[in-house]
């Protein structure tokens, strides 16, 4: 599954992850390989990046993230 997340100064992640968990408005919630499609509001929270090289976490003030055929794209 392909994850951008992108904020106005910089593209903080490009990569093939397995699991990604965001801080939804109206709570965490985690998207896999296979997901349905989703437009969703996050909210000031830790997403976190599970992939073969290891778990990265980035801190975001809320945003945007859209999940459409295995693509996964965060605008923060």
């Amino acid at each position: 599954m392909q994850l951008d997340i992108i904020t106005a100064d910089k593209n903080l992640f490009s990569g093939e992850i397995e699991s990604v968990t965001l801080p939804g408005t109206g709570g965490k919630f985690q998207i896999l390989k296979g997901h349905a499609a989703l437009i969703s509001s996050l909210d000031k929270g830790t997403i976190v990046v599970k992939s073969k090289e290891g778990k990265e976490e980035f801190e975001v003030n809320g945003g945007v993230v859209e999940v459409l055929n295995n693509k996964v794209i965060v605008l923060a």
